[in-house]
């Protein structure tokens, strides 16, 4: 009988129906570090240095709040016309940079200039009037001095007449003195007595009269006071016909045209001055370190590759949504939290020598700690 045998995988024979396992075990993870040492320390080390390297990031990341949601902001400047008329001159063209004082159009002047005259000419006249009273005032006053000077020969008179009637009244009663001769000194009694009383009421009338003139005076300063604020007015319309430039920037949007008319209240250009800054709106979970006075490095998306410094100069007390047009009302309706932004200012330390207006794309990163 044939007894079949199988060789296993050592080269050994066995008999056909019986099996002898002699695989080798598979090795586990745990025996790798020994059979693989230098992988493994390999492995290790970096593992320490991708730990090393979060760590240390997450520590300079602490350090600093960014955002995207960021514009160059100004307070841009409208420019129209104060005054009617027709625009004789623009002096500049679009974006064209001028400095603070520099003519930026000019209205025609002429109605204006027409106006200062004949304000000028309401000054004088006003002027003339109180000369005028003036002039009365003393005459009359002279008039009230004539009048007293009367007074006092009225009263001597009638002091005088008085004594000769009582003499006359006296003699009369002794019978020395007749009867023509008493009624001759009460007549002139009578008689002094009344001019003394017309020469009093001459000096009320012309006393009355000086009150009248001051009236007039005060009538008269009041009109010059007038007259002067139409000059005044006038010479600010005047004024307003020569538009210039508020601060240093450059005009933009320019609508006028030489030869139009315009009227007041009408845009005729926009202005962008010099002076800007950085509008940044972050999130009010970012806000918790941050400080006016925070250094800030300032990346402009116009122009790559280039690091402007500034710092944060004030945080807006209140959300962006607060002072919208329709402000969100969150006690009606449902309910969803938004975490909100909060828009906060940035200065630079030195004017920037690149060109830069409202709305560019800025990312700011302050330093917070």
């Amino acid at each position: 009988m044939d007894t079949r045998t199988k060789t296993g995988r050592d080269g050994s024979e066995s008999p056909e129906g019986s099996y002898t396992n002699t695989a080798r075990p598979r090795p586990s993870l745990l025996s790798f570090p020994k059979r693989h040492p230098y992988v493994t320390t390999l492995i290790a080390l970096l593992a320490v240095l991708v730990v090393a390297g979060a760590i240390g990031w997450w520590l300079y990341e602490r350090q600093y709040e960014s955002t995207d949601d960021a514009f160059i902001d100004a307070r841009t400047v409208t420019i129209s016309a104060e005054i009617a008329g027709r625009i004789s001159d623009v002096d500049v063209t679009d974006n064209q940079p001028v400095r603070a004082g520099d003519v930026l159009l000019r209205i025609d002047d002429s109605v204006p200039a027409a106006a200062v005259r004949q304000a000028e000419a309401a000054v004088s006249a006003a002027q003339a009037d109180i000369g005028n009273v003036a002039a009365q005032s003393q005459a009359q006053n002279a008039k009230v001095n004539q009048a007293q000077r009367q007074v006092d020969q009225a009263r001597a008179a009638l002091d005088f007449a008085r004594a000769e009637n009582r003499r006359s009244q006296e003699l009369l009663s002794k019978g020395t003195g007749t009867q023509q001769q008493a009624q001759q000194a009460t007549s002139t009694l009578q008689q002094d007595q009344a001019a003394y009383d017309s020469a009093q009421a001459s000096v009320e009338a012309a006393r009355s009269q000086i009150t009248v003139l001051a009236a007039q005076a005060k009538s008269a300063e009041a009109r010059l006071q007038q007259a002067r604020a139409g000059l005044d007015q006038a010479r600010i319309d005047l004024s307003h016909a020569t538009i210039a430039a508020p601060a240093g920037g450059r005009a933009t949007n320019i609508s006028a045209a030489r030869g139009a008319y315009a009227q007041p209240g009408q845009v005729l250009m926009m202005f962008v001055p010099d002076a800007v800054w950085i509008k940044a709106n972050f999130k009010e979970t970012q806000l918790a370190s941050m400080k006016p006075g925070q250094p800030v490095d300032i990346e402009i998306d116009a122009y790559p590759g280039r690091t402007f410094h500034g710092r944060v100069d004030s945080i807006q007390a209140g959300s962006g949504t607060a002072f919208s047009l329709l402000p969100a009302e969150n006690a009606t309706g449902n309910f969803v939290k938004i975490v909100q932004r909060v828009p906060v200012k940035i200065v630079f330390d030195r004017p920037p020598d690149v060109l830069l207006g409202p709305g560019m794309s800025v990312v700011p990163t302050v330093q917070v700690r």
